[in-house]
């Protein structure tokens, strides 16, 4: 097995983690804010924590892996 075959298999999984992050993070920010009387004065913490998965996915989905 080459240097190669491994950096392929790191790099899919690190976009196919990268867009499952992503996918999750966008479900959370929209169920935060369509759901935010429900969660009352903690929709702003939630909002922020799916943004924050929203941006993780992005960068593993835009890295340069070496």
């Amino acid at each position: 097995m080459s240097s190669e075959e491994g950096g392929f298999g790191l790099t899919a999984a690190e976009k196919f983690f990268g867009l499952l992050l992503l996918i999750i993070g966008a479900l959370a920010t929209y169920y935060s804010f369509t759901s935010a009387q429900a969660l009352g004065g903690f929709t702003g913490l939630f909002g922020f924590l799916s943004i924050v998965l929203l941006l993780l996915g992005l960068a593993l989905i835009f890295a340069k892996t070496e």
